[in-house]
């Protein structure tokens, strides 16, 4: 080709429109499928500001609906505008305006920018980025880059042919005139994205004595809370989880529930000719057929579809409100809300609804995704009980209780009176029971701790160890409690008393220094039994069921000379074992040993230990005569979820023996040489420090000394603490006081909080502010007393904050400032006006108690005092009658305490004040009735 015929086609092409016909086709295309974006945008950036403002919800179904209309645009214009952009690049790119032209290759740049953020944010599968810095960034960028096209549009049209101003302008006043009708629309017609109004507390006929609820009053169709396939398509790590979890087999897929559930069901039939007690179980075993109503079907069994369905992702994730902290259920349900095409046959229309959720999850989070999840409270709904009196036909009973046993404690930041406290509080359950994994689900978070994504552990790591074994689920899920229980208790070998008694002669700390033991002679062993690691009383939950025993064996040259906690050949453990449980009795006296809770009435002994505190257990050993070289002390902390009595009942004539899995807990041994000049015992030197050592052991006779009337280790205790004081820890004298407050010096204990209080650095301050409170109001400095207890509700320091505590919610002290009020307004008879004063903030406090524990017995029984007093008799009456409800019936619980400790020898002895168990018994081998 010559160069003249070069110049004469490049004329052409310059002559030629940049835009043929053809391609302005394409180009209305794009241009009507951006105006009808910028409508559909208008209104979603119409909700979002509205939201924004309000601080309300407005997504709803039409929402979503505009929002899957916004994708299919988007989708849509892809192509033609990629298409129409290269063409016409292609055309102009020549061409000499070259303003013009980089314009119009900045706005194809721009344009490019908004599709391509349009697709991150819209998480297609093979396009899908999950850091959340990436999405913000994505998102900025599609919100802006529409101003950006926009204006570079204008630009380069402003260098070609003249822009149709009349046009642009009139469709953007109609799309902003569409945004305020949105908004006024939703403003007037529309609740706040449909998000129902929590109810009241008073229960449902419907589902009583259960105190469950759904936001309409009315039965929910079960389909909606089996959908945990659908949750499982974008959450499959937290579904696997969950799948092996206690709560998946909350129902009549748990043999040991099945059985207990199944013999309530058949005594409510005999006794009512319905099955409406057992509600009470339904709302946090069985919700879904509770919701439905089906539960209430006397022939409901495990052949129904809903039987199996245990506690659903929708059921959890469905819960709108929590109505008291009174538990049993004390939750509502909102039917939840959906995306289109959720339950489609159509598996395109349920792809399709998928991508919605993932590409705008914020109804999806709304929905299922509330801050009361993040609480203890909402743990406490099921993790806390009381035991109806439309199931005992007795009375009000407090069963189970995680969740005021958790808030009464130093681990919660809110209990003031803790031994111990961890460096921060722990805000709720999940910090233990739902730690972070490591996932790439499309729920997972960046975790601050690791800059990784992360999801809360759905198996709930805790303490069931009988689940993995009866249902044969994976090695791991047991291996994951197991986990779990270690540690979570210290054993510790501490002392040897000689003569076998509690007054005899004391040696400790045991090691690295061990006493040299006589043959023939006897000694008292004492094991301090420590919780660390527990948020809660332990054991708590099925304390009636779960086996937790100390395993005690003694050997000398190989030759076992003392036991404790020995098993028979059925897995049934020496009744004459030292229990961590709680021993349950039925109004006969007869033990609770079926998980039978229609029949409980009163504990005859609980042995459980409370958060941050200690046990001592003691044991008694004499040494044999041909005893010679040492003797070794093995002590393990053994846990089993059920006993073999209940294991018999609930597995039936499958029953061979009890071969649910053992854990060991904890564990500690010594080694003792026998008779003056034999070599010393090779001992290490504990791993906790001395006066932790002492203070705990100190903590454990505390503790015991207020069992029954008798006090004898009041003593032991006061000189563990002295001996703490003197290693230099404020913990002695602080704990001192504790010991005087108990026996009534008072003096003493001021003198203790004071020295305590002195040292550098000092104990915890708001604990010695608490027993300084009830120094003086047990003096009778009122007025001082009662400056103690204010000052710690609203104590907030550098520290406090730092650390995360709180102690307006300790009850304790609530109810013990209120009091003081009390006790101070009856000085002031001869002052009107001062004593209504005291009496209404009295009144103030003992009700603010009520609103954390509506069924606090002080509070209600000062409230009925105080009320009568201001003259207002019904509200006495009425808090008479609370009073009456939620307080023990001593005289009942003597009569059936009176038969079990005359029929059960080994749980008799476990219920005296002092009990010291004997390791060389006759008769170790189990026999007769289970004591655990």
């Amino acid at each position: 080709m010559d160069s003249r015929t070069a110049e004469i086609m490049e004329e052409q092409r310059r002559a030629a429109p940049v835009i043929g016909p053809r391609l302005r086709r394409l180009l209305r295309v794009v241009l009507v499928s951006f105006g009808l974006l910028s409508l559909n945008t208008a209104y979603l950036l119409a909700v979002s500001g509205l939201e924004s403002a309000t601080g309300s919800g407005y997504q709803g179904s039409f929402y979503l609906w505009m929002f899957l209309v916004h994708l299919a645009l988007g989708l849509i214009l892809i192509l033609p505008a990629l298409i129409f952009a290269a063409l016409h690049v292609r055309n102009a790119y020549q061409r000499p305006n070259r303003r013009a032209v980089r314009a119009g290759l900045a706005l194809f740049g721009a344009i490019l920018v908004l599709l391509v953020s349009g697709l991150v944010l819209t998480r297609y599968s093979f396009f899908a980025f999950r850091s959340p810095t990436i999405r913000a960034v994505a998102y900025w960028a599609h919100v802006l880059s529409p101003l950006l096209v926009v204006w570079l549009f204008v630009l380069h049209r402003l260098a070609g042919p003249q822009i149709r101003w009349g046009l642009g302008l009139g469709w953007t006043a109609m799309t902003a005139g569409c945004a305020a009708a949105a908004v006024v629309w939703l403003l007037i017609a529309s609740s706040p994205g449909g998000v129902p109004q929590a109810r009241t507390e008073t229960p449902s006929d419907r589902f009583s004595p259960s105190l469950l609820q759904t936001t309409t009053d009315t039965y929910l169709p079960a389909k909606l809370f089996m959908q945990d396939a659908y949750c499982q398509e974008c959450h499959s790590d937290i579904h696997a989880n969950w799948a092996a979890s206690a709560h998946r087999f909350s129902s009549f897929n748990n043999p040991a529930y099945l059985f207990s559930i199944r013999e309530l069901r058949q005594t409510l039939l005999t006794r009512d000719t319905n099955t409406h007690a057992s509600r009470f179980c339904a709302a946090c075993h069985d919700p879904v057929p509770l919701l439905s109503g089906d539960f209430d079907d006397p022939g409901f069994d495990v052949e129904h579809p809903t039987a199996e369905a245990g506690i659903t992702c929708s059921v959890c994730h469905s819960v709108h409100a929590i109505t008291s902290p009174r538990g049993n259920g004390a939750y509502v349900i909102a039917r939840p809300e959906h995306y289109p095409f959720t339950f489609s046959p159509n598996r395109f229309l349920r792809a399709l609804g998928q991508q919605l959720v993932k590409a705008k999850p914020a109804l999806h989070k709304k929905t299922f995704l509330k801050p009361l999840h993040r609480t203890a409270e909402f743990c406490g709904t099921c993790h806390k009980v009381h035991l109806p009196a439309q199931l005992n036909r007795y009375r009000w009973l407090r069963g189970q209780n995680h969740y005021d046993a958790f808030l009464l404690s130093g681990v919660s930041g809110h209990g003031v009176s803790s031994f111990y406290y961890p460096p921060t509080a722990f805000s709720n359950c999940n910090t233990c029971h739902m730690p972070l994994l490591a996932s790439d689900d499309f729920g997972a978070r960046v975790a601050e701790s690791t800059g990784r994504l992360a999801v809360h552990d759905h198996l709930f790591p805790a303490a069931n160890t009988a689940l993995p074994h009866l249902l044969d689920l994976p090695p791991n899920v047991l291996q994951a409690h197991r986990d779990f229980l270690a540690d979570t208790l210290r054993l510790d070998i501490f002392a040897v008393r000689e003569g076998g008694t509690i007054n005899g002669r004391l040696h400790a700390p045991i090691r690295p220094d061990v006493p040299v033991l006589q043959p023939g002679q006897t000694y008292l062993i004492d094991i301090v039994l420590r919780t660390l690691r527990v948020g809660h009383t332990f054991t708590q939950g099925t304390a009636d069921s779960n086996e937790v025993w100390l395993d005690v064996s003694v050997a000398t040259e190989g030759r076992l000379i003392g036991r404790s906690g020995a098993q028979a050949e059925d897995g049934t453990v020496d009744p004459w074992s030292h229990f961590v449980n709680a021993y349950i009795l039925d109004r006969t006296g007869r033990r609770i040993d079926r998980r039978n809770a229609q029949d409980i009435f009163v504990p005859l002994y609980n042995h459980q230990i409370p958060p941050g505190a200690a046990d001592v257990v003691h044991y008694r050993l004499q040494i044999p005569e041909d005893a010679r070289g040492s003797i070794l002390i093995d002590v393990k902390l053994q846990y089993r979820k059920f006993d073999t009595t209940f294991t018999r009942h609930f597995l039936g004539a499958d029953f061979v023996r009890n071969d649910l899995p053992i854990t060991t807990i904890a564990s500690d041994r010594v080694v003792f040489p026998l008779a003056a000049g034999s070599a010393s015992a090779p001992n290490p030197a504990s791993s906790i420090p001395t006066w932790e050592r002492w203070n705990d052991y100190g903590i454990g006779l505390l503790r015991k000394s207020g069992l029954g009337s008798n006090r004898g280790e009041l003593r032991q205790a006061a000189h563990a603490f002295g001996q703490v004081e003197r290693l230099g820890r404020p913990d002695g004298p602080l704990n001192l006081a504790r010991v005087y407050l108990k026996e009534g010096r008072l003096e003493e204990a001021a003198a203790a909080l004071h020295t305590a209080a002195a040292y550098t650095p000092p104990p915890p301050m708001w604990v010695v502010t608490w027993l300084t409170g009830r120094v003086n109001q047990q003096t009778g400095h009122l007025d001082a007393a009662i400056a103690n207890f204010r000052s710690l509700v609203t104590l907030d320091t550098q520290e406090t904050r730092q650390r995360g505590f709180d102690f307006r919610r300790d009850y304790r002290l609530l109810n013990a400032l209120g009091k003081s009020l009390f006790e101070r307004a009856k000085r002031e008879r001869a002052n009107p006006p001062r004593r209504q004063q005291l009496l209404q903030e009295a009144t103030q406090w003992f009700e603010r108690t009520l609103e954390i524990d509506p069924e606090n017995t002080s509070a209600h029984y000062n409230l009925s005092l105080i009320a009568t007093q201001l003259g207002a008799q019904d509200k006495a009456a009425e808090h008479r009658r609370l009073h009456e409800t939620y307080r023990t019936d001593e005289n009942a619980r003597d009569n059936a305490v009176a038969v079990a400790r005359r029929n059960n020898p080994a749980a008799d002895h476990a219920a005296e004040a002092i009990v010291i168990y004997d390791l060389q018994r006759q008769d170790t081998v189990p026999s007769g009735e289970e004591q655990s």
